[in-house]
């Protein structure tokens, strides 16, 4: 998850926003409705994908997208992340796909939300072939953080789409 931050992201670790990769347990191990998925091929991590029951906080983002994703009834998808030497295998449509099912089996979610940085390689692409744009922040006044919000469809427990 730390590649995301300093190679596509090239922010760096910052402890406001990165600190559930630091202590994933906390984030996503122990509260029952978040997960962390972990992808591994010849003994190294090349995929990951979480969910975590908390929509996106105002600020940073625009007050309207977080009224209409509140957290507790939000699974906000998050750390979605492929090696590059992996990508364009399907890896991310899996856990997608295996984040929204779980999303749907623990229940008590409405919404499944997302949000992306454009400037991280075929992240808009990818995102845009799945789900629904809700707000690209590169279009309001001052360009807000840049980066894009999206809705995907929730899963009704026990649905397996094909593909």
């Amino acid at each position: 998850m730390l590649d995301t931050v300093y190679r596509d992201l090239k922010s760096g670790y910052v402890p406001r926003w990165h600190a559930d990769i630091i202590d994933p347990e906390s984030a996503y191990l122990r509260p029952e409705r978040c997960t962390l998925l972990v992808v591994e091929h010849r003994g190294e991590i090349v995929a990951t994908g979480a969910v975590r029951d908390r929509g996106p906080q105002a600020p940073p983002n625009p007050r309207w997208v977080a009224d209409r994703f509140p957290s507790g009834t939000t699974a906000q998808l998050c750390r979605i992340y492929v090696r590059p030497e992996h990508r364009r295998h399907g890896l991310a449509r899996q856990l997608v796909r295996e984040l929204g099912e779980f999303a749907a089996r623990v229940g008590g979610y409405d919404a499944l939300y997302l949000h992306t940085d454009p400037a991280v390689p075929g992240a808009e692409p990818f995102w845009r072939s799945l789900a629904h744009e809700v707000c690209d922040e590169r279009a309001l006044p001052g360009g807000g953080q840049g980066i894009v919000h999206f809705e995907l469809p929730m899963p009704f427990p026990g649905h397996r789409p094909a593909g």
